[in-house]
């Protein structure tokens, strides 16, 4: 009897699986809030330079404000005033006459900057005076927290197949909480940098392991579904996101703000179960039978564990050494296991890359920063809706690869709409938006079921780490803008083409059971299930 079997008998869609669901919802409501929070928190708001330092105790003195800033920061040449320079003396002659100012000497800001707080009480950028000169350390907080969660892809995804879900899961919730607290009182620069950096290391263990253990809890027939559903968190949290930062506009109470919910997670933990695939494959087998038992209970099918004795589970998934420990490296030992490493980690990352090169641009489509936030957020419930639809039909490979190519297609049109039609560059980078979601909401369930139980999470850590890679690269091509405007938009349009085009290389899964083991990925190919058998699939 294999693993699948079991959860058959016992109702792999029950209430036991639906709990499960909800209680993993509550911390993930959290992740958009973080990996999205940078479009607020580092702002780069109007600013001008403080002209105090001009003031003689005379003329200026008794200027009004509006004249002040007439005879003493230049303008540029789409009328606004600049924001990095100022006159080296007052010019008084421009109350009069500004048209010939072209040959007035300029000197770089002298006594800070002043803000225009309208739109924020406080960012990065006003705290700490992150513009001109600073401006790229305001743009790199983002890569900053995308290496914290790329170092946590590595730590979570192998800690949690060597000690299990359920532990690592606590250990990220509490990571989170702590470092993400900390990082709002942080009195400089490099503090929050270190601070962010550790938050998302924590973060990391919220995006990788309750998929993996929801779906490890499923039947084959609900796979999709589930998995398609528990993502719509992240659409609600990016919906979410903007209404928070609107009412809450100071950086460190919205940083606060995002990270309380974890402290419920805390709180619910307990009733989380652990992997029962997991733990049989570690051979514990009287903690999978405890775990089984309680699902049976829940959903009704008491007699059946009534029949099923500890020591037959051990039967169930066959590992070759249950002492084994597993590592990255063996996801390049064996031909197919290399094969599904390479190509899911190229796919992660130029998903990742593209996702967020849109995402993390919201304030370069020429609508409200809110406005445009919410749109994004709310162009993402078409794309679950769309994978719902397509998923089972027309299988993982083709969802994958077609949302990629049409995200790629999207970021290409917007190079050619001009910048003056805000609207329209914001609804096509939306749908653009809405297929990288589409993807995202792919590849984690494509993913998963690829990888063999021993090493999913090794497997699915691997390519988070890719992914953070493509994150922490996106912001740094977005500033490439300065080489040539349309650039950074070439890049991740060629980047989702490649990666969409890459993915035709791996194997259909729809359908089929979850392999074990390495031995089930290198000795068994996999064959289409006829709808008639597909409480029976298998690998042949």
């Amino acid at each position: 009897m294999k693993f699948d079997n079991i959860l058959t008998e016992l109702n792999g869609f029950g209430k036991f699986q639906l709990k499960l669901a909800l209680l993993l919802v509550i911390p993930r409501i959290t992740l958009p809030f973080h990996f999205l929070a940078n479009n607020f928190i580092a702002a780069n708001t109007p600013h001008h330079c403080d002209t105090s330092s001009l003031d003689d105790g005379g003329i200026f003195k008794n200027l009004s404000q509006a004249e002040r800033l007439v005879v003493s920061i230049p303008m540029q040449e789409d009328g606004t005033l600049s924001s990095c320079q100022m006159y080296s003396e007052p010019q008084y002659h421009l109350l009069f006459n500004s048209s010939n100012i072209t040959e007035l000497p300029t000197v770089p800001c002298q006594n800070g900057w002043v803000y225009d707080h309208s739109t924020f009480i406080s960012t990065l950028a006003t705290d700490w005076d992150l513009v001109c000169d600073y401006r790229s350390a305001n743009k790199v907080t983002a890569t900053i927290y995308f290496m914290g969660v790329m170092t946590g892809a590595v730590l979570f995804g192998y800690l949690s197949d060597r000690f299990g879900r359920k532990r690592m899961l606590l250990v990220s919730y509490i990571t989170a909480l702590i470092f993400g607290y900390a990082s709002a009182f942080s009195y400089n620069f490099a503090m929050f940098a270190v601070l962010r950096f550790c938050t998302g290391v924590g973060i990391c263990g919220l995006s990788l392991i309750p998929p993996v253990l929801c779906i490890e809890w499923m039947d084959i027939k609900t796979r999709a579904t589930v998995s398609i559903l528990m993502s719509l968190d992240w659409s609600l949290g990016t919906c979410a996101l903007p209404g928070i930062a609107y009412l809450v506009r100071d950086w460190r109470y919205l940083i606060t703000t995002i990270t309380s919910p974890l402290i419920l997670a805390i709180a619910t933990w307990w009733w989380i179960p652990e992997s029962a695939r997991w733990l049989i494959s570690n051979g514990k087998v009287q903690s999978a039978h405890f775990y089984l038992s309680k699902c049976a209970q829940m959903n009704g099918r008491e007699q059946f564990m009534a029949d099923l004795k500890p020591e037959d589970l051990s039967n169930v998934i066959i590992v070759e050494n249950e002492n084994r420990r597993y590592s990255y490296l063996d996801l390049f030992r064996t031909p197919r296991m290399r094969r599904i490493a390479l190509i899911t980690s190229t796919l992660w990352f130029g998903m990742a890359c593209t996702y967020y090169g849109i995402s993390l641009n919201i304030a370069g489509f020429g609508v409200d920063i809110y406005l445009t936030q919410l749109i994004f957020g709310i162009s993402e419930v078409p794309a679950k809706l769309f994978v719902f639809f397509t998923l089972n039909k027309t299988g993982r490979r083709l969802n994958q690869a077609g949302s990629l190519l049409i995200t790629g297609l999207c970021i290409l049109i917007n190079m050619f709409i001009p910048s003056d039609k805000g609207p329209i560059r914001t609804a096509v980078a939306a749908l653009g938006k809405m297929f990288a979601e589409a993807a995202f909401t792919t590849a984690y369930l494509y993913t998963t079921e690829l990888y063999p139980t021993v090493m999913r999470q090794n497997g699915l850590g691997f390519c988070s780490f890719m992914a953070r890679v493509g994150v922490s690269v996106a912001p740094l091509i977005m500033v490439l803008d300065e080489v040539w405007y349309h650039l950074p938009s070439t890049i991740f349009s060629l980047v989702a083409f490649v990666c969409g085009l890459v993915t035709l290389g791996l194997s259909e899964t729809n359908n089929a059971r979850l392999p074990e083991t390495i031995e089930d990925v290198e000795q068994i190919r996999r064959r289409s299930i006829p709808p008639s058998e597909e409480k029976t699939p298998q690998y042949v």
